[in-house]
């Protein structure tokens, strides 16, 4: 066909995106995009979809694909767009990784806790045989955009869920960003990380806790971006709540099981002796303030062994557990004894 012929040799081809949107996204903000593509003049295609745990699958990966192929999009020039959660941003990334070997994506995070922790790093995937993740891959988008405008529009409960992993980094790394959110918390919540030039009380709280997480969090992943070295502070929150959050699910949001792990973990390291009784009571308090979880019955003794002994198998043979020493800092730890781990878990059930 000569026009085809035409357009694919000719320097003049129209602008052509192809879009992945969460299909609650779209119903908020789809009309929007629409309209950008369309004064933009751009070719495009909207894909909304059911981005869930429960659809994080390869199925959805591959009727994305299949839509891909039927748009036919040039795989160096016309990145794919992923606009919504974490969910959606890992199924786009591995799909993209998918296509024609790679093909180049956006990520356009439109929840708190995808701003602070998908639209960082390299990782995608999809839940397999009931497991978190246990496919996927390693590609970086070629951007992510950041506007914290969407997160105005998602429920508390969500601006909580993604506060745990903002709580991640700050007990990790960071006891500025701890007292941030023992601060401000409230106001956050009540904000939803929106910026108001009147609040002389908080400053620019929104912008100074999600720019120090993100930050923390390329410190700790830019060197080790394909995870070459399985010591990694990031984990702090992923031994246990990988195992608890799919076996409960979907009672669980993946940042409040991030926090009960975390609780846990807080106990663990006060009865080793790494952290004192009052700066274990200052992280459970801070984290009931920031209404995440510390405790759920589906963490049970049982499901605590079995995900520990998962952590071993894929951990080299080591549990590599990120345990705080202080408030803002924290080390890597290989011999908690299952004694420890116990008397830790009588206490935290008893609390």
């Amino acid at each position: 066909d000569p026009l085809q012929l035409e357009l694919a040799t000719s320097s003049k081809r129209k602008l052509r995106r192809f879009i992945v949107i969460d299909e609650v996204v779209d119903e908020l903000y789809g009309s929007k995009v629409r309209e950008y593509f369309e004064e933009n003049n751009v070719q495009h295609k909207i894909l909304a979809l059911p981005t869930t745990e429960e659809t994080k699958s390869m199925d959805l990966v591959l009727n994305i694909l299949q839509e891909v192929q039927n748009f036919s999009i040039d795989r160096r020039t016309e990145p794919i767009i992923a606009i919504g959660g974490g969910v959606c941003l890992d199924i786009v990334g591995l799909a993209a990784s998918l296509y024609r070997r790679r093909t180049p994506y956006i990520r356009v995070p439109t929840t708190l806790l995808s701003y602070v922790d998908a639209s960082v790093g390299a990782k995608n995937g999809v839940n397999f045989l009931q497991c978190k993740n246990k496919l996927g891959g390693y590609t970086p988008p070629v951007a992510s955009f950041l506007d914290r405008s969407f997160i105005q529009s998602i429920p508390r409960r969500h601006i909580s869920n993604g506060l745990g992993e903002i709580l991640k980094m700050a007990l990790m790394k960071h006891k500025g960003l701890f007292d941030l959110l023992k601060s401000h918390g409230k106001y956050l919540l009540d904000t939803k990380f929106q910026s108001y030039s009147g609040s002389t009380d908080h400053g620019d709280a929104a912008l100074q806790t999600t720019r120090i997480a993100i930050e923390t969090m390329l410190e700790e992943l830019a060197p080790n971006l394909w995870e070459d070295d399985l010591d990694r502070l990031v984990d702090f929150g992923h031994l246990i709540s990988p195992e608890l959050e799919m076996r409960v699910l979907p009672s669980l949001m993946h940042g409040e099981a991030v926090n009960v792990d975390m609780a846990f973990m807080t106990y663990v390291a006060h009865v080793r002796g790494l952290i004192t009784a009052e700066e274990k009571e200052q992280i459970i308090q801070c984290m009931r303030g920031l209404e995440l979880p510390v405790w759920h019955s589906g963490c049970s003794w049982p499901l605590i062994k079995k995900a520990l002994m998962e952590r071993l198998k894929h951990s080299g043979g080591q549990p590599r557990m990120p345990l705080p020493t202080g408030l803002g800092v924290a080390e890597i730890f290989n011999d908690t004894s299952e004694e420890t781990l116990e008397r830790a878990y009588k206490l935290w059930v008893r609390d």
